[in-house]
């Protein structure tokens, strides 16, 4: 192979706006994730669950007496990933926690579209999870690593991060 054949073959990775507006149809159009939590003591936890996304926040929901549960409790924070790893978005989140008698409807009403509904379930059973966006990096291989950043903060970056 030729060096300029060698060049031409790496692919171009995709702008800051492209992969911004990747994220964010992902987010909508998507339903399932892998959520990691962690606490002292215990290491990480990671559990396939489905979501719902309201424009500024994922919504999920678990068992109260979780791992989960007990883990964002004790530090509020989880990890979210969507995508495979050829193509990935990943989500730092802050975390809280919302009683079923509290959810807003709409965001039980789309959940329950794309999973086990808590509202139907006894009293206690479910808790939903409110993760609110910090910072995503979307990015599909290794020519992508740098610029990976298009949230930060929780705002959406209009240029990239040194």
């Amino acid at each position: 192979m030729y060096a300029d054949e060698e060049l031409a073959s790496i692919p171009v990775p995709r702008s800051l706006a492209k992969r911004r507006a990747y994220a964010r149809d992902r987010l909508e159009t998507g339903f399932q994730m892998w959520l990691a939590t962690g606490s002292d003591g215990h290491g990480a936890h990671l559990i396939p669950v489905a979501y719902a996304w309201d424009g500024s926040a994922l919504y999920t929901a678990t068992f109260v007496k979780s791992r989960t549960v007990a883990n964002i409790k004790a530090h509020p924070q989880a990890r979210v990933a969507l995508g495979d790893t050829a193509n990935v978005i990943m989500i730092d989140t802050s975390a809280s926690l919302v009683d079923v008698p509290d959810i807003d409807a709409d965001i039980a009403e789309r959940y329950a579209k794309v999973s086990t509904d808590p509202r139907t379930s006894p009293e206690g059973t479910f808790v939903y999870l409110r993760l609110q966006p910090r910072r995503i990096q979307v990015w599909n291989g290794l020519h992508e690593f740098v610029g990976r950043t298009v949230m930060r903060d929780g705002r959406w970056l209009d240029g990239p991060v040194g």
